[in-house]
C-alpha cells in the first residue's frame, strides 16, 4: 500500500505544479474508508486555486471524487480507498472494554475519528445534552443511530437507562423489540409517539432540576427519533412544543433527545434545532444549504461527504470526522436476547420498573461516577503515516 500511497503523493504534486501551484504533500493519514494527504502551498500560493483543482486531482489519482478543504495552514486532499474497510462495533467495543476500561456510563460508540482512534460521546455532559443527527439516504445515519442504541444499551442496565426509541418509518428499530432498556415497544404512530413526549414531559416537569439522574440516583431517558422532520410535519405543533420544552430543560432532569433527519432545512426544523442541538452528527447531504443547517456551521463541505458513515461531528467549537460503527441487524438481535432482565413499563402516565412477573423493582439505584467527558477518544493511535507524518 505504501508505493500506492507515494505514487498518489507525487501525481497531487504533479497536477499542483501542471497549474503553477507551488506545493508540496507533506504527510497524510490513512482511514477505514479513505486517504487524506497533507498539502503544504508555498507562501503565496492560493489555496483557493488548489480548491477549484478538485475535478482534475481526482482524475490524475483515478478516484469518482476528491475532497479538498483548508486545515490550517496546509491543505487537506481526500480520497476514497480503493478496498474501504467496514468500523464494526462490537470488536471496537471489546477494544475499549480491554485498552481503556470500558465506556463510561450513559456513553455512546460512534466510530473511529479521522486520526484512528475510537471517539465516543458522553450525553449527561453539559456540552452534549442533545444530539442532531443528519444525512440524506445512503449517508449511513441509521446504523449510526443503531449503534448509539446498542452501545447504550451493553454499558447501562435497564435500571440505570431508559430508551424511548420513535421509528415512524418502521424500518430503523425494529430490532431492539423486547430491549429490556425500553418503556414501551417501538413508537411507530404519531399520535402515540405524541402522548410519549407528554409523558416525558410530565416526567421532566416532576423531576424538576435536581441536577441530572447522574447525581440523585434517578435512570437517565433517551429519546431517539428517527425522521424527525417527517414526524414535525405529520405531527404539528403538538409535537414541536413537546419536543422544545424536552430540548430546552431536559438535561437537568436526566433526559436526553437524539433526533435524525434526512430533510436538514431551515423550512423544516426551524428554530427547534437552531438553540437546542448543541452537537450535530452530520452524513452526506445534498446542498451546501442544507450542509449550513445540518452543522450550524458553514463551509464544513458536509455535502462533499462519501456517505456509507463517512461523518462529521460538530461540538465544542470543533469539528472532528469520523467512520461510523457497523452493526448488522442479527448482532443486535442477538445481543438483545442475550441482554434481557427486568424491563421499563409506562401505566397511566407512571414509569415503573418491572421484572418478568410483574413486581415493581426499585428505580432510584445509586449510579457509579463516570469520567467527566463529551467528545472524547483515548489518547492511543491506530493511525497510519505517510510520508513523513503529520
Amino acid at each position: 500500500m505504501r508505493k500506492k500511497l507515494e505514487f498518489q503523493a507525487d501525481r497531487i504534486e504533479a497536477v499542483l505544479t501542471m497549474h503553477k501551484v507551488p506545493a508540496r504533500v507533506t504527510g497524510g493519514t490513512v482511514t477505514p474508508r479513505w486517504v487524506r494527504f497533507q498539502v503544504l502551498p508555498a507562501v503565496g500560493a492560493k489555496i483557493s486555486k488548489i480548491k477549484g483543482l478538485s475535478e482534475e486531482l481526482a482524475a490524475a489519482l483515478d478516484a469518482h471524487s476528491c475532497r479538498v478543504s483548508r486545515r490550517g495552514a496546509a491543505v487537506a486532499v481526500e480520497v476514497p480507498r480503493d478496498d474501504p474497510q467496514p468500523v464494526r462495533l462490537l470488536p471496537l467495543f471489546r477494544q475499549l472494554d480491554d485498552d481503556d476500561g470500558g465506556v463510561p456510563p450513559v456513553t455512546a460508540v460512534l466510530g473511529l475519528a479521522e486520526d484512528g482512534a475510537p471517539l465516543l460521546i458522553r450525553l449527561p455532559s453539559p456540552d452534549v445534552a442533545h444530539i442532531l443527527v443528519a444525512g440524506t439516504t445512503g449517508s449511513g445515519k441509521t446504523v449510526l443511530l443503531q449503534a448509539m442504541i446498542l452501545s447504550l444499551a451493553m454499558v447501562n442496565r435497564p435500571r440505570h437507562l431508559v430508551l424511548v426509541l420513535v421509528d415512524p418509518k418502521g424500518h430503523a428499530f425494529g430490532p431492539f423489540e423486547g430491549l429490556p432498556h425500553l418503556a414501551r415497544p417501538v413508537i411507530r404512530e404519531t399520535g402515540e409517539t405524541i402522548e410519549a413526549l407528554h409523558s416525558l414531559v410530565r416526567l421532566m416537569e416532576r423531576q424538576g432540576t435536581g441536577g441530572g439522574a447522574s447525581l440523585d440516583g434517578r435512570p437517565s431517558v433517551v429519546v431517539v427519533i428517527d425522521e424527525l422532520a417527517d414526524l414535525l410535519m405529520v405531527g404539528g405543533k403538538p409535537v414541536q412544543v413537546a419536543l422544545t420544552r424536552l430540548t430546552q430543560r431536559g438535561r437537568e432532569a436526566g433526559i436526553h433527545v437524539v433526533a435524525a433527519t434526512q430533510k436538514p432545512t431551515t423550512a423544516v426544523l426551524g428554530p427547534l434545532v437552531k438553540a437546542n442541538f448543541p452537537v450535530r452528527l452530520t452524513g452526506r447531504v445534498t446542498s451546501i444549504e442544507d450542509a449550513r443547517t445540518a452543522t450550524g456551521w458553514s463551509g464544513t463541505g458536509a455535502e462533499r461527504l462519501m456517505g456509507r458513515g463517512d461523518f462529521l461531528a460538530v461540538a465544542e467549537g470543533r469539528v472532528i470526522r469520523f467512520q461510523t460503527a457497523y452493526v448488522s441487524p442479527a448482532e443486535i438481535q442477538e445481543l438483545v436476547r442475550r441482554i434481557g432482565g427486568p424491563e421499563w413499563r409506562v401505566e397511566s402516565g407512571e414509569w415503573r420498573m418491572e421484572n418478568g412477573r410483574g413486581e415493581a423493582l426499585s428505580a432510584n439505584p445509586s449510579v457509579a461516577p463516570s469520567r467527566q467527558v463529551s467528545l472524547s477518544w483515548p489518547a492511543r493511535r491506530l493511525t497510519e503515516v505517510l510520508r513523513g507524518g503529520v
